[in-house]
């Protein structure tokens, strides 16, 4: 699905939004976040889905890997060595998982 087809532009764009807003109105604020969560993965795997375990694994690993240089988690690991760790992986994961 690309965004200027149709079903993106007369059925997921305005679900999506419809239900997003119906949930926030309601109060259910961290309900509409992870609908809009689930959307967005629902569209990046539209086209291919395998990517979806390639984003999600991404998704995961840089959360760790931010959060264990912001908070320095991991006391034996110098941070320099860490961030190119990450970014290292973020470069070649599609060629370890795929």
């Amino acid at each position: 699905m690309l965004f200027n087809s149709p079903e993106f532009i007369f059925l997921f764009l305005p679900l999506t939004l419809l239900f997003f807003f119906l949930l926030g109105r309601k109060g259910y604020y961290q309900g509409a976040i992870a609908f809009l969560v689930a959307a967005s993965l629902l569209f990046y795997a539209w086209w291919n889905p395998p990517y979806l375990a390639l984003l999600i694994f991404s998704i995961f690993f840089n959360y760790t890997v931010g959060s264990a240089l912001s908070k320095r988690l991991i006391l034996s690991i110098s941070p320099k060595l860490l961030l190119v760790l990450g970014i290292a992986v973020n470069l070649f994961g599609s060629h370890w998982l795929f």
